[in-house]
């Protein structure tokens, strides 16, 4: 008598299905590769008329630690910040939205094994690989005008790409509330004060004291805190703190999309 073997069932393991999802994109976007960049030049644009113009007037800036720097390389790193809150926003919401309320991207991805969290993973995952594509471009511009003034500029990479994850996850997260195109009103309305008032332009010191507190909340001002310490050079304990606060936030975000995904989607 021979025994007959069950084969073992193989359990998938959740968000390895992403993969596919950042295939797709990459076939969609080959043939689009000038928009892809498209988003690098602003930062770059700001920077010159308002780092450079503006920081001519403005001369030297005397940080809270007594650090002198130039104005242009103090506004260069927020100018970083911004531009992969920009483009992981914009990646993840507009874009996200068309593929799930017009195109019905996920409807089709669903009805394979892949589940809500390989959809919420990839998507994310192909925002910060285009992020990772403006920063690296960006730092490199800050190199050649001489406004990276530590080899610890590089790690400010890495720290664009945490941002990203925060902001993608956010605005996936945001996008899957959203009824119709006039909701994306609310989005300007959100960024815009988080790009003017995360201690971008001006140190924190210089706000009202309540405003400081306002803006400690702001993830932005942890993220662009995170890389303006790394492109100066001066690191401090508090860059956990920073570090911490995009994790959490990433993660919650990230859970959330996942779920509301399924809800929507899945009978």
């Amino acid at each position: 008598m021979t025994t007959r073997t069950l084969p073992s069932r193989v359990i998938p393991i959740p968000g390895w299905g992403a993969r596919h999802m950042l295939e797709r994109n990459f076939f969609v976007y080959r043939r689009l590769w000038l928009i892809i960049f498209s988003g690098f030049f602003e930062p770059v644009f700001y920077l010159l008329s308002i780092g450079l113009g503006l920081g001519a007037l403005i001369g030297d800036l005397t940080l809270a630690d007594g650090t002198s720097v130039s104005y242009a390389a103090f506004v260069a790193p927020a100018l970083l910040g911004a531009s992969a809150m920009n483009g992981a926003v914009y990646e993840s919401t507009f874009n996200i939205f068309f593929k799930l309320k017009y195109e019905k991207v996920y409807d089709a991805v669903l009805s394979t094994p892949m589940k809500p969290i390989d959809v919420a993973i990839g998507e994310i995952s192909w925002s910060l690989i285009r992020g990772f594509l403006y920063a690296a471009g960006f730092l490199t511009v800050m190199a050649v005008m001489g406004l990276a003034n530590s080899w610890l500029a590089l790690l400010a990479l890495p720290a664009t790409v945490l941002i990203g994850f925060s902001f993608a996850a956010a605005g996936m997260a945001a996008t899957t509330f959203m009824r119709g195109w006039q909701d994306f009103d609310m989005v300007g309305v959100v960024t815009l004060p988080l790009f003017l008032f995360s201690a971008t332009f001006y140190p924190l010191e210089v706000y009202p004291p309540l405003i400081q507190q306002v803006t400690k909340i702001s993830p932005l001002y942890h993220g662009v805190e995170l890389i303006r310490g790394l492109t100066l050079g001066t690191l401090d304990l508090g860059m956990v703190g920073h570090i911490a606060f995009l994790v959490v936030m990433g993660a919650a975000a990230a859970t959330i999309a996942s779920r509301r995904i399924g809800k929507l989607l899945l009978p």
